[in-house]
């Protein structure tokens, strides 16, 4: 245990030395409508988190020393954060209307990210999913924002692998998509629980740390790792899973769940999931909730849904295609990791799309306007 401490030390060191604010990457102030999207990236042999206008191009990065997954943001205030990949240890905070330099915080010893997080309505307050390593359990850590992101503490996410974590309308409960897998940083990404995996969705009284309900899959879909979630107009909460069974075997991946309802999974006319490569790997949902996005990067698809019916109601093909941000009229932004960032309806083709030379955007593409 001392050892792997010391590892995780070494590796944090690495990490806070490697990220820097270089003057070359500072531009003059913005206002926040300058940037509707937020998205990690690869660009080049380095890290970043791009800063987009609405018509995709990029207004400014902040950059990074590793591989970042996903953002949470703010709106009311223009305050982000973007985590390390899991099973990675820092976090770097940033405005998103302004090029002040970033705060960075790590996760505490014994801790780990899982690449997500949410603001509190006020956004005095970041919930994070983390790994509690030595007990192979969720956690949801507490952090201040107003004192640098300082822990507080932590409540248990009532499963292993907490992934995607959401506040819910009413201000007050997290949703939390509790993938099921266990993994250390040492290990890397290897799953170190195949065989015992139990995701579940969870519902979680962000004030009293109250568990208020708990969804799992039945055993036969053991396998399925809840990642994703978004929600929709009716107070459903939207997952995507990734199989981690055998191919010739694999479900739907798409499903949906309520504080008072459980998990169900929908039900196309023809079986989606082995087409879909066992893979979801972006949930988001229009402004008015009503369509539900599912990208699936393996099979360079993105399925649109319609939450009332749970009916596939249209499909749209882009390679490697993961990031998905919803907007009004139903129109949803897409990115690819080959650089696309491509505007869509569900069901028709494609409006606008361009592709950013030398980028490769990561898994989730965030919409502040």
């Amino acid at each position: 245990m001392n050892s792997m401490a010391i590892d995780r030390r070494q590796i944090l060191l690495g990490t806070l030395s490697a990220v820097v604010w270089p003057a070359a990457l500072r531009g003059p102030a913005l206002a926040q409508s300058d940037v509707a999207f937020v998205a990690a990236a690869k660009r080049g042999d380095g890290y970043g988190v791009m800063l987009l206008g609405r018509d995709g191009h990029i207004v400014r990065e902040v950059p990074l020393s590793a591989r970042g997954h996903d953002i949470a943001l703010h709106s009311g205030s223009g305050r982000a954060v973007v985590f390390a990949r899991r099973p990675g240890t820092f976090a770097v905070a940033f405005e998103t209307g302004r090029d002040s330099p970033p705060e960075i915080f790590s996760a505490i010893e014994g801790r780990h990210f899982y690449g997500h997080g949410a603001f509190s309505r006020d956004g005095r307050l970041l919930y994070v999913s983390e790994n509690d390593i030595a007990n192979a359990r969720g956690v949801i850590g507490i952090y201040d924002v107003d004192s640098g992101y300082k822990r507080q503490g932590e409540m248990p996410s009532f499963g292993v692998g907490p992934h995607e974590i959401i506040l819910l309308s009413d201000g007050r409960t997290l949703a939390v998509a509790n993938g099921g897998i266990d993994t250390v940083p040492e290990a890397g990404r290897e799953n170190l629980n195949l065989d015992a995996m139990q995701p579940s969705l969870a519902f979680i009284d962000a004030l009293s740390a109250a568990l208020l309900a708990k969804h799992t899959l039945p055993a036969d879909l053991a396998k399925l790792s809840i990642r994703h979630i978004a929600p929709d107009s009716e107070g459903r909460v939207w997952f995507g899973g990734q199989w981690e069974g055998d191919a010739a075997a694999t479900p739907e991946l798409i499903g949906c769940a309520a504080p008072d309802q459980s998990l169900k999974l929908i039900t196309p006319q023809e079986s989606l999931g082995k087409g879909l490569k066992g893979y979801i790997g972006s949930v988001a949902a229009s402004a008015d909730g009503a369509i539900i996005a599912a990208s699936a990067p393996k099979a360079g698809r993105v399925l649109y849904i319609e939450s009332s019916s749970g009916n596939v109601i249209g499909t749209s093909t882009l390679k490697d295609g993961c990031g998905v941000a919803g907007g009004s009229a139903h129109t949803f932004a897409v990115t690819s990791g080959l650089g696309v960032f491509r505007y869509e309806n569900p069901g028709e083709a494609t409006i606008s799309e361009i592709a950013l030379a030398d980028i490769a955007f990561d898994n989730h593409l965030r919409r502040l306007v």
